[in-house]
């Protein structure tokens, strides 16, 4: 049996050990947008009917735009950025990936399922999660010269200023971008690879027809048609960043990393943190190879008393 990766969510196990009901808990182990984008009405054939072609350009010419896709790049949605990441390896020649770390453990994961070697010598491909979970580091243009490149663009959307999408038009280039993060819809499953048209097309293959849902396409085209919406959320998360930074390090946690979107700390004892945040039914993210490091999302706005009683 595989064993089961590291990562945020895990309300249902948060629940068996410390009680309550989902609705008691705040989930802060994520980086997800607590204010999604709301839900757009459309037709009833959008559940019934199989999506047509109309649709998926129809949200591609819109990911062009809101994002400024170069044209020499192609694009290609899919069931969440996840989707492509595991299947990226097999489009790919193998050899050897450089993925610099620690970073969302499933690039890693997917490589080596795949075959491949991971190493640290990053001139056949490197994969760079941009900005990097959970530290937020952010890559520079200069950092690329690899034969294939994967930049995972999850979590830039609150930062479109620092985006690294004009290298899509690079051969050998792949940018990443989740839906569920910023736009607060992860449950949608909606992300895109953009870039080199000889690896978007293998991965077209790969994934098959109508590898997009009819109201994923509905609702992903109604919010990159959006940029009021995406404009008025990066200022509220970046004053909910402040805000949440200020409560935390009044409390003896001191700020080393992350986005708007999520807060890296270091305490004394993360699990001693996590534990204490728990009883008051306030989920956070620790990690394995740190227990130092304490990462929390932004509460909803009518939730910030819940974290703030903790204190």
């Amino acid at each position: 049996m595989t064993k089961k990766r590291d990562h945020g969510g895990g309300i249902d196990a948060a629940i068996a050990n410390y009680g309550g009901t989902r609705a008691d808990w705040l989930d802060l182990s994520t980086g997800i947008n607590p204010v999604a984008y709301p839900m757009p009405q459309f037709p009833a054939d959008t559940w019934t009917a199989l999506p047509d072609e109309a649709a998926f350009t129809r949200l591609y010419a819109l990911a062009r735009r809101f994002w400024n896709v170069p044209d020499g790049a192609a694009i290609i949605g899919a069931t969440g950025a996840s989707a492509i990441i595991a299947a990226l390896p097999h489009v790919l020649p193998e050899g050897e990936v450089c993925i610099p770390g620690p970073t969302y453990n499933e690039h890693g994961a997917a490589f080596a399922a795949s075959g491949w070697r991971l190493g640290q010598d990053p001139s056949h491909a490197l994969v760079a999660v941009h900005p990097n979970n959970p530290d937020g580091h952010i890559w520079q243009v200069s950092d690329f010269d690899a034969t294939y490149t994967i930049i995972d663009e999850s979590f830039c959307d609150v930062m479109p200023d620092q985006s690294l999408i004009q290298l899509a038009s690079r051969p050998g280039t792949i940018v990443l971008k989740s839906f569920g993060k910023f736009w607060g819809l992860a449950g949608l499953r909606l992300g895109f690879a953009i870039g080199d048209p000889a690896i978007i097309a293998k991965l077209t293959d790969l994934l098959g027809p109508w590898q997009i849902s009819g109201p994923a396409l509905s609702i992903g085209a109604e919010a990159l048609a959006d940029p009021a919406w995406a404009d008025e959320t990066r200022r509220r998360l970046v004053a909910d960043a402040a805000r949440l930074d200020t409560l935390l390090t009044a409390n003896n946690a001191k700020l080393i990393g992350g986005t708007s979107l999520f807060r890296l700390y270091q305490v004394e004892d993360a699990a001693a943190a996590q534990d204490t945040l728990a009883k008051h039914h306030v989920w956070s993210r620790i990690f394995p190879y740190a227990p130092d490091w304490l990462r929390l999302g932004l509460p909803a706005p009518d939730r910030w008393a819940q974290l703030e009683a903790v204190f």
